[in-house]
């Protein structure tokens, strides 16, 4: 399979390299990755300035925007071909529940989705994560799942791998999309000059991390795999909508 790889945490990151190398001994990988760190930029494509790609001395092609802008130009211009899966990550920290709104590895691999390839955005769930081969080993059995047998219809999956060695993962489990509770306040700090300026506040703990949670495979040593998917509508309110707007 030809993989494009991406992330948020841009190109210099440990977690891409590892992906790369792992996928790279039976795969032809080409990875395009945002220039600098794109935490948290979600589902953004910029709009408003022409965008450069440059190659870096590992044959990584990093771009001046968004990882979605990376996934959108690398499969609609800049390979000759599409590829046959995107991959992205692996994120430092996890991307569970409300995360998924934010993440810009999530919006890497959503975007491939949306261009109609089969995507995979994967993580490593730690603050400080250390088992970098622990999720690329996850990701390359993944891709080979795929390959054997690929999923039916359009396939855009949300994994999330305990940071630890290999040995101690307790399996995988299909899960959902847990719940956060509301963030931390924003902090207050001063600049040197003296002004005000903001810091957004960290996540909030789990509200809803029960049975079939991602939050809760990956507190029981579970990788989580969460299918995704992009239709926002709210079914379940649209006949009270249609009767409220016609009272």
């Amino acid at each position: 399979m030809r993989i494009l790889i991406s992330n948020d945490d841009g190109y210099l990151a440990p977690g891409i390299a590892a992906l790369a190398a792992a996928l790279a001994e039976r795969h032809d990988v080409v990875v395009c990755a945002p220039e600098r760190d794109r935490s948290g930029s979600s589902n953004s494509l910029t709009l408003d300035r022409p965008l450069t790609v440059r190659t870096a001395p590992s044959g990584f092609h990093y771009v001046n925007g968004t990882p979605t802008d990376c996934v959108h130009l690398a499969a609609t211009g800049l390979l000759e071909t599409p590829p046959d899966m995107v991959v992205s990550g692996i994120n430092h920290g996890a991307n569970m529940g409300d995360d998924t709104i934010y993440s810009g590895t999530v919006a890497a691999a959503t975007e491939g989705y949306l261009l109609g390839i089969p995507s995979l955005a994967l993580s490593l769930a730690s603050r400080n994560p250390q088992h970098f081969a622990t999720a690329g080993r996850v990701a390359a059995e993944l891709v080979e799942r795929m390959a054997r047998d690929p999923i039916r219809g359009a396939v855009l999956l949300n994994v999330n791998v305990p940071d630890r060695p290999y040995d101690e993962l307790a399996g995988f489990e299909v899960t959902r999309l847990g719940r956060r509770h509301k963030s931390a306040p924003v902090i207050r700090s001063q600049n040197p000059r003296g002004e005000t300026i903001w810091w957004v506040g960290p996540p909030g703990v789990a509200a809803d991390a029960g049975d079939e949670t991602d939050f809760n495979a990956i507190a029981n040593g579970k990788v989580s795999v969460t299918p995704l998917s992009i239709d926002l509508t709210a079914y379940t309110q649209r006949d009270y909508i249609a009767s409220w707007l016609h009272e």
